[in-house]
């Protein structure tokens, strides 16, 4: 069943500082001060011409504004309506902008710009002849484009699709990025992810987009090579945050590594002349991160270890104990989702940091986290990105709660998120 959410984008509503962005080729050096950055302070002078925008943010943030429990909180980011808004750093653009544009395309990640993000993902996998595209996973193709309705291209994957049966069999399809060349890549259509595992043909499988979410701009949304997103962030003088996915094949890959896989992605950004303090580079593989502190220190000094061992109770009290020994391998990263970071104080039922929140802090590690703007409506609690505060989350307006505890106690320097107005309202009513 399609739930379609009738949702607006009417960035017209929030004012703004105009910011400077380079059209062109130029490089920024991102740091607030030089040519082509991205923080509303430089000016552009690349080989394309100059060009001022504005940061928009539509009525989402007024909305969980206005939802928010009445207190001093709400009263500070009232107090913000009219701005200025300005780029920030802070805000790690998740996929682009997710929540209503098809992930990892030109449209999403030009969304993500316009809503100030500072910093914009890609999610690196790689095709049959070992290019580097932009995906959230090596095999998603079969649910965020259209490869399915593509006579051409459905027969390459690696499970095409089977519809669901009456005996209560789901519908199941698997295309990977191993599965194509780069070339056959390039001409999919992006979709907003999603799928319906009742689907008896393609055309229903493909129409599962989740209900908090919209297909209004889900028309054939621009899929991207890695190349063409360092090119396009690079454009825009902002910065970078490339996740090295996890591959889903056997490794090695026809004879690619995982050290090569690695080691092409940050590659790409030294072929593009880009200043490795411009980028942050992730993995939930550890060997990964070491690699890059090993063997490219200039980008492992801002690797950043995406911590899913959180997700058990045992993993979690792991993770938490293992913290002194990353720090000491020159780990200074971490990025668990951000449930891993609070908790609620039973004594004061008022949210508090966490146990790992403080084991971070306490070993010196920075502390990135993901993702905002991911569970839909909150007014029942939340889902797995609430989880551990969920007894005292009743109403949409109570993530920007939790955000202000993440900010103000914990002391997150980035977030992911799936709508980076919502963040950019915080992060500039905060100084962030």
């Amino acid at each position: 069943m399609r739930y379609l959410l009738a949702s607006c984008l009417l960035f017209s509503l929030a004012s703004a500082a105009a910011i400077p962005t380079n059209q062109g080729n130029g490089k920024g050096n991102g740091n607030g001060n030089g040519n082509g950055n991205g923080n509303g302070n430089g000016t552009s002078n690349g080989n394309g011409h100059n060009k001022k925008f504005t940061v928009e943010l539509g009525p989402r943030p007024y909305y969980l504004v206005d939802d928010m429990d009445e207190g001093p909180l709400k009263a500070k980011l009232q107090s913000c309506s009219e701005g200025p808004f300005k780029v920030s750093d802070f805000v790690f653009a998740h996929r682009g902008a997710p929540l209503q544009f098809p992930e990892h395309t030109v449209e999403s990640y030009s969304a993500a710009r316009r809503m100030g993000a500072g910093v914009i993902e890609c999610d690196v996998a790689f095709t049959k002849d070992k290019q580097l595209v932009c995906r959230h996973a090596q095999c998603d193709l079969h649910t965020t484009t259209d490869i399915l309705n593509r006579t051409d291209l459905a027969s390459k994957c690696t499970t095409p699709f089977t519809p669901a049966t009456s005996n209560g069999t789901a519908a199941k399809a698997k295309c990977c990025t191993s599965d194509i060349t780069q070339a056959e890549f390039k001409t999919l259509c992006g979709k907003m992810d999603g799928f319906n595992p009742k689907a008896t043909t393609v055309k229903e499988y493909m129409d599962g987009t989740p209900y908090f979410r919209t297909d209004l701009y889900s028309t054939c949304g621009t899929v991207q090579t890695h190349k063409e997103y360092i090119d396009l962030v690079n454009g825009w003088g902002l910065k970078f945050t490339p996740e090295l996915k996890k591959p889903e094949v056997k490794m090695p890959f026809q004879g690619y590594t995982q050290e090569r896989y690695a080691q092409d992605m940050i590659d790409a950004y030294k072929a593009a002349g880009v200043d490795p303090s411009r980028v942050w580079a992730q993995s939930f593989v550890p060997d990964d991160i070491f690699y890059w502190i090993k063997n490219e220190p200039d980008f492992g000094r801002q690797a950043v270890y995406l911590d899913e061992r959180v997700d058990t109770v045992a993993g979690y009290a792991n993770a938490t104990a293992s913290l002194p020994a990353l720090a000491a391998r020159g780990v200074n990263i971490m990025a668990p989702a951000f449930f891993a970071l609070t908790k609620v104080d039973n004594a004061t039922g008022t949210i508090v940091p966490s146990e790992y929140a403080l084991a971070a802090k306490a070993a010196g590690l920075e502390l990135v986290t993901w993702s905002f703007e991911r569970s839909g409506w909150l007014n029942k609690g939340g889902d797995y990105y609430y989880q551990y505060v969920k007894p005292v989350i009743n109403n949409d307006g109570d993530m920007y709660t939790v955000l202000d505890v993440l900010v103000q106690q914990v002391g997150i320097t980035h977030m992911f998120t799936d709508w980076p107005a919502t963040l950019t309202y915080f992060a500039s009513c905060f100084g962030l």
